[in-house]
């Protein structure tokens, strides 16, 4: 064969190999980006021609589901949420004019059964209708009801409760909520709403200063290191010199020669703020991040919509060499800023012997056939602190409900392990601008001797205190998630 035939016939078939490498990869393996391009409306149209699968609770009340409308080529499958506002966070909406959120994005492949393209183009050249996978997730319907009026009562704010075992998200609610059937015809207005910020879910977007709650993280740096144990005792006066500014105990109260016990059950200021200067910002921080603070929490919701946790300047968290007020971070004050969700997950860490399991609203995907294809294998995220410092913790959180600023917290007949948190902020904005507003908070776990459920609740914009308004929704949503088992 003449040398320039073959040459030609190599040159054409290395154009046709490049030319199938990019339109494979541009409609295959690139088809993720694409559609995740908010200008490509084409999957949108798409998928309203798909019988998107159902969202479920664990006890199998129907969060969202898709109704058929219209006929033949015009037949289109619309998302309708039968609960209302009571899930709109976190599952979030579905329509084709606005797109996806929370939980009905990240999940969208499993929803609308194409959770792989080259499935999806063997449906086209078969021409089966696709048709969506369901997903039971692990949130529970009466506890999320209680969750959600208790804020309500309380003001804005939001709950998460976590197994702390598994991971398993039982209860995230968020206070403004907002009703996902009516996003369509109401979304310039609800996205417009900056006093109640609706389509914010604090649960996991909401940054605020998680004040005496952070002692635990505090805590369990100084155990874990070594600079500290529950015995050692030294003096908490009031007020302490704390970087150049004075630093006060709650009515001014100075102590001697208290312990890990004492200054958690009493929320004593200045000794933890002495703690966090004999550990050093390294140490602090590095504790700090075991538990998932400066880090986006590997929650199943999409990553532009769960905030990091840390000491933020200029919308940016900083690391452990910034220049920082350690002493002042040590008691969640300084610029830390924290979300319900990572402090749950502090909480469910100690709860879990010291392993952090990563949080997960799914449970399992069930397709078309009834078929379980896809179940939750917890798994376990860090190891901030080892089982016998989870458990001196334990001790000193036990205190806190018995005897300190969290009795509010009791349960009859189960003992309750937390810690209290009120940070002040006066001139908020969004509370209205007056001086006497606090970030009120709550963390804990029940049972404290077998723990089955860590529970974190927060209220903004409130006059009282966490002990007050926070504790007591713990209470009452730890009751209904334990009596129901």
């Amino acid at each position: 064969m003449n040398k320039q035939i073959i040459k030609l016939f190599a040159f054409i078939v290395v154009l046709f190999g490049v030319l199938v490498g990019f339109t494979s990869y541009w409609s295959v393996f690139d088809a993720k980006a694409l559609k995740e391009q908010n200008a490509n409306k084409r999957p949108l149209f798409e998928q309203q021609q798909v019988h998107r699968g159902r969202i479920l609770t664990a006890d199998g009340t129907v969060i969202a589901v898709s109704k058929p409308e219209g006929h033949g080529a015009n037949l289109r499958y619309e998302r309708h949420y039968p609960q209302g506002s009571l899930f709109g966070h976190p599952i979030g909406y579905s329509f084709m004019e606005y797109g996806d959120s929370e939980f009905e994005q990240y999940h969208n492949a499993e929803l609308v059964g194409e959770e792989s393209e080259f499935s999806s183009i063997l449906d086209e050249l078969t021409g089966r209708n696709r048709e969506g996978n369901d997903i039971v997730t692990n949130l529970d319907t009466e506890a999320q009801r209680v969750a959600l009026s208790e804020l309500q009562a309380a003001g804005f704010g939001a709950v998460v409760a976590i197994e702390p075992s598994t991971g398993a998200i039982k209860v995230m609610t968020s206070n403004a909520p907002y009703d996902p059937n009516r996003y369509p015809t109401e979304s310039k207005k609800l996205n417009l709403n900056k006093a109640e910020t609706p389509m914010v879910n604090r649960a996991t977007q909401g940054l605020k200063p998680p004040g005496s709650t952070f002692k635990v993280v505090t805590a369990a740096a100084g155990l874990e290191d070594g600079v500290i144990t529950p015995e050692t005792a030294f003096d908490a006066p009031s007020p302490l010199d704390v970087e150049g500014v004075p630093l006060e105990n709650d009515f001014n109260e100075s102590f001697s020669g208290i312990s890990l016990d004492f200054a958690l059950t009493n929320s004593v200021n200045t000794w933890f703020a002495q703690l966090g200067e004999k550990l050093g910002q390294d140490k602090l921080f590095s504790m700090m991040e075991k538990f998932g603070f400066n880090s986006t929490p590997p929650i199943d919701l999409p990553t532009d919509q769960v905030n990091a946790s840390g000491v933020y300047e200029e919308g940016k968290t900083l690391g452990r060499n910034a220049a920082v007020d350690v002493g002042r971070v040590a008691i969640g004050q300084e610029r830390l800023l924290a979300t319900p969700l990572q402090m749950a997950m502090v909480a469910a860490a100690i709860a879990n012997g010291g392993k952090l399991m990563k949080p997960q609203i799914w449970n399992r995907v069930i397709d078309p056939d009834g078929r379980t294809v896809k179940h939750l294998d917890p798994s376990q995220y860090s190891q901030p602190v080892s089982a016998k410092t989870a458990a001196e913790l334990t001790t000193a959180m036990e205190g806190v409900v018995r005897e300190g600023t969290g009795t509010r917290a009791a349960i009859p007949g189960i003992q309750v392990a937390g810690k209290t948190g009120t940070a002040e902020t006066p001139g908020n904005e969004v509370c209205g601008g007056g001086e006497d507003e606090n970030q009120a908070w709550f963390m804990g776990f029940a049972p404290a001797e077998d723990p089955k459920i860590a529970i974190v609740a927060t209220v903004e914009c409130t006059p009282e205190f966490g002990g007050d308004v926070a504790a007591p929704i713990f209470a009452r949503v730890a009751e209904t998630l334990l009596n129901g088992e």
